[in-house]
C-alpha cells in the first residue's frame, strides 16, 4: 500500500508545532507572548519559574507523539498501538479546538477565554482547524486502506 500523504503532512505539522513550543522555552517571555501563551505565562517565565517550561514541554511531547501517530498511520514508521483510536481522537481534538476557538470567544465574556486576544483565537484556531483537516483526510484514507 502507498503512503498516506495527508497523514505525512499532518505529522509534519504536528512536529513543527512541537518544535515551536520548544523554541518558546529558549526564546523566553517574548516568545510566549508572541505565540499567545498569555501574559501570565510570560511573566512566570520572566520570573524564572519552571512552570512555563514544564507545561510547554508536556504540550511539545504530546504534539510529537501525535506526529508519530500520523506517520505510523501513513506507513512511514512502524504501526503504533491503538493507531485507529489515536488518529480519530487526535483528529477530534484538533477539529474541536479549531471550531471552538472560532466560536466561543465570540459567545462569552469569560476572562479565562479573553485573557488572549481575538487575533490569537482566530489564528491559533485556524491553524488547529487546518491541522485537523489534514488528520481527518488522512484518517479517512487510512480507514479506507484498512478495508481493502
Amino acid at each position: 500500500m502507498k503512503q498516506n500523504k495527508f497523514l505525512v503532512i499532518a505529522g509534519t505539522l504536528s512536529f513543527i508545532a512541537s518544535l515551536l513550543h520548544i523554541a518558546c522555552i529558549f526564546g523566553g517571555p517574548d516568545w510566549y507572548r508572541f505565540f499567545g501563551a498569555g501574559e501570565h505565562m510570560a511573566q512566570l517565565a520572566e520570573q524564572g519559574s519552571i512552570y512555563p517550561t514544564f507545561v510547554t514541554l508536556i504540550i511539545s511531547a504530546i504534539l510529537a507523539i501525535w506526529g508519530m501517530y500520523a506517520l505510523s498511520g501513513a506507513r512511514v514508521i512502524l504501526k503504533l498501538p491503538l493507531l485507529k483510536t489515536a488518529l480519530v481522537l487526535i483528529t477530534g481534538v484538533y477539529l474541536v479546538r479549531g471550531i471552538a476557538g472560532l466560536t466561543i470567544p465570540f459567545l462569552t465574556t469569560s476572562q479565562a477565554i479573553h485573557h488572549n486576544s481575538i487575533e490569537f483565537w482566530i489564528v491559533s484556531s485556524t491553524v488547529c482547524g487546518i491541522y485537523g483537516l489534514f488528520y481527518l483526510l488522512g484518517t479517512l484514507e487510512y480507514l479506507r486502506q484498512r478495508k481493502q
